[in-house]
């Protein structure tokens, strides 16, 4: 039963305002994460405690790599990523990609471009933990590269965090390129707030 309503609120959801969509409101406490992630190629061990010492982080949740909305909102956030950076906030994308398929994206002159980390959640655990829906992967299911994705999906929502661990916005419900214009205009109306 659970599910069904679950389904079916979010159906209902779906047509109100996209801040309806994540389950995880604005205000409340982010929930912290360490994971295997990539830049430029290269893995590392990313922990949002870490990155939250340095100002707000844009936690982006995707469905996976190579597929066509999640090429654009890549290659759309490392264009964007010296006004990211201008505004004190740091970016991390989150997958349920393997860390073999991050490395490659993250280096890839079209999308991550070297300037964007995007971290590995195998088993979707950190996309549920924000309550996101994760839905199963399908056999079969090819990247825009022709090779199987297998794994599962996450539903694209973005939280911005700020350095106390809160959530001080989501995007959610919008294309993918809006959503990384929107996550900026976030973490900018945060910087000119602290100035």
């Amino acid at each position: 039963m659970k599910l069904s309503t679950k389904i079916a609120l979010s159906l209902i959801t779906l047509g109100a305002a996209p801040m309806a969509l994540a389950a995880l409101g604005v205000g409340g406490m982010a929930p912290d994460f360490s994971a295997k992630a990539s830049l430029a190629g290269k893995a590392f061990d990313f922990k949002l405690k870490d990155a939250l010492k340095k100002g707000p982080v844009v936690v982006y949740f995707y469905p996976s790599a190579y597929t066509g909305g999640c090429n654009l909102q890549a290659h759309t956030f490392a264009v964007n990523m010296d006004k990211f950076t201008a505004a004190h906030a740091s970016v991390i994308g989150v997958s349920l990609d393997s860390i073999d398929r991050l490395n490659k994206f993250s280096a890839d002159p079209d999308y991550c471009a070297g300037k964007l980390p995007v971290a590995s959640d195998p088993d979707g655990k950190i996309a549920k933990s924000y309550d996101l829906m994760v839905r199963e992967g399908k056999e079969g299911i090819k990247d825009t590269q022709g090779n199987e994705i297998g794994h599962g999906f996450a539903e694209r929502t973005t939280f911005i965090v700020t350095p106390d661990g809160k959530i001080a916005a989501t995007v959610g419900g919008v294309k993918p390129d809006e959503n990384v214009q929107q996550s900026l205009a976030e973490v900018e109306k945060l910087a000119h707030a602290h100035h």
